[in-house]
Parts: C-alpha cells; structure tokens; sequence
C-alpha cells in the first residue's frame, strides 16, 4: 500500500488518543492519530515522524500520522494499514495460491472478519491484527487489553469446528524482528485464547512488513513463539 502526499515532522505530544500534536516546516500542526492503542513507547516527544495530507477540506485535522522513528527501525502505527496490506499480498496469491475469490467484512454468524476468502480446496476466514509493540527484538501484541481480540480468536476456532479453514494473521508493521509472541503480561487471556485457537486448528501466522516513509508492504514469515515455549512459522 502506498500513501500520496507524505511529509515529515516532529512529534511534540498527544492531546487525547485521536489527535497529535506535530511540527511540520517550523508549524505546529493538530493531526489525526491512526491507531487508539497507546504506543507510549513510540509516541515520545522530539521522535521523527511521517504524516499524510488530506485533500479534504471539510476535515478538523489536514494530516493523518501514520509512521514514526524508534532509533533506527521505522514503525507504521496506521491501524488501517494491515488490512490493505495483507488484502494485497492476499489478492495476489502469496499467502495461499489459487485465489478464487476474497471478499472483505465478512460476517459469519453473528461475528464479521476482516476477510472470507476460497481457493480450489477450501473456503476460509482470517482476522488480521497489527503489531506495532517491540520489545527487545520481539513483536509483541497486544499493547492493551482487547476483549474483542479474544472473542475473534474464539470465534474462529468455532470456524474450524464447523468445517472452515480459519487464519489469524499478525502484521507486523516493522522489519527486522526475531520473532512474535503474545503480550501475556498485558492480556493473558489472549495468549490463553491463541494458545486455544492453535489447539483447535486455527493456523495463525506473522509476517513482517518493509516500511518506507510512503509505502507499506508485507514482507517476510516471522516464527510465532507461545507462552508455553511452543515455537513454530506459517
């Protein structure tokens, strides 16, 4: 995925979870914060950022932040960006070959997934979930408590059990991690109910992502690591 009028800035501080305040050419601008997780340990004052420009001239804020320097490793914390990115890779057959159709917001039941997709042999979901929490050289998520995060998990073993294939996915939206794990000290009951949906026979994956100041695409494998130890890759 790509961005179309990117500029860069000054991040100073973060008034509320949708709004940062940004320096940009020696002014300080109010923009729109693309991610509600807390990304404390990204968002620090005199860190290097990345902002898009909106043309629309009805909005509050004329940027959306969508990237930020942590030392020398470039982070993506737009929330909106895995999706795009991993519907592409999708779309082009290089998670799983012979797409025949995907279809994204798929409902199921009562539950809805960010995408249904079919290839010759089976008929699947996915959840997608963007990391943007590093902890010595580990991807972590999540970086607060996410009920709706347990309740996808649930809910796509329940997808298997009746006959799915179902995937979770984790974008990382960084390059150079070792490996991916479930943040248990934040939310151990979403490491307990990905360790569950693993048991179940849901194939949950991560990938990495090249990061530039404008572009965001999905790169490499990344080996999950459970909280039992138990270590595998897609």
């Amino acid at each position: 995925m790509e961005y179309e009028s990117i500029s860069s800035g000054i991040f100073l501080r973060r008034p509320n979870r949708f709004v940062a305040e940004i320096e940009i050419n020696g002014v300080i601008k109010r923009c729109h914060v693309k991610n509600t997780g807390r990304c404390k340990e990204l968002l620090v004052p005199g860190a290097k950022v990345y902002v898009n420009g909106s043309s629309n001239p009805h909005r509050s804020t004329q940027y959306d932040l969508v990237s930020v320097w942590k030392g020398q490793r470039l982070i993506n914390i737009d929330s909106q960006a895995p999706n795009k990115s991993f519907g592409e890779y999708l779309r082009q057959g290089k998670y799983v070959k012979d797409i025949a159709w995907v279809k994204p917001e798929a409902k199921y039941g009562s539950s809805r997934f960010d995408f249904a997709f079919e290839t010759a042999g089976s008929k699947a979901f996915a959840e997608v979930k963007g990391v943007t929490l590093e902890e010595g050289n580990a991807a972590l998520f999540p970086d607060a408590p996410t009920q709706r995060g347990v309740k996808h998990l649930r809910e796509l073993a329940r997808c298997v059990a009746d006959g799915y294939d179902a995937h979770a996915i984790f974008v990382i939206q960084m390059q150079g991690v070792s490996y991916f794990t479930p943040n248990a000290a934040m939310h151990p009951a979403f490491s307990e109910a990905l360790e569950d949906a693993v048991r179940a026979g849901v194939k949950a994956c991560a990938f990495d992502c090249v990061i530039s100041e404008n572009t965001m695409t999905i790169g490499n494998p990344v080996p999950i690591r459970l909280a039992n130890q138990h270590r595998f890759e897609c």
